[in-house]
């Protein structure tokens, strides 16, 4: 599973905003092509009418899949992922600053999608996904 996550400036936010995560989610399909499935947790800016709608929508027939409530083993390999984030990068070395903490965040996602990477018979993410993409 490649782990995307698009981090440019003005689409980092820190509220439950359901615009800012449809406009996220459109920048990274246009980047990398439609999904079969968006997995997220149940928060309110993936239940509403908005996200639901346009992943619902005829063009593109986006499968929807939403972890259970208290369920954060239903998608192990996103919950690994962040835990990964936090560890390994935001809390051994915590951002003075938004600016900062975006520019770690893209260093360390691409080094972990593309160089380092320690799971499934130690394949990186890339590797793994553009077998099969």
């Amino acid at each position: 599973m490649l782990t995307v996550a698009l981090l440019l400036p003005g689409n980092m936010n820190n509220t439950l905003d359901a615009d800012n995560c449809l406009n996220v989610l459109k920048m990274t399909i246009s980047k990398y092509g439609l999904p079969e499935i968006v997995n997220s947790d149940q928060g309110s800016q993936f239940t509403s009418d908005l996200w639901t709608d346009y992943l619902d929508d005829e063009k593109y027939k986006i499968s929807i899949s939403m972890d259970g409530r208290g369920r954060a083993i239903d998608n192990i390999y996103i919950e690994r992922f962040w835990r990964s984030v936090k560890y390994d990068y935001v809390y051994p070395q915590p951002a003075q600053d938004g600016l900062e903490l975006y520019a770690g965040l893209n260093a360390f996602i691409e080094r972990y999608n593309h160089k380092r990477h320690q799971g499934i018979k130690r394949r990186i993410p890339s590797d793994v996904y553009l077998c099969v993409a």
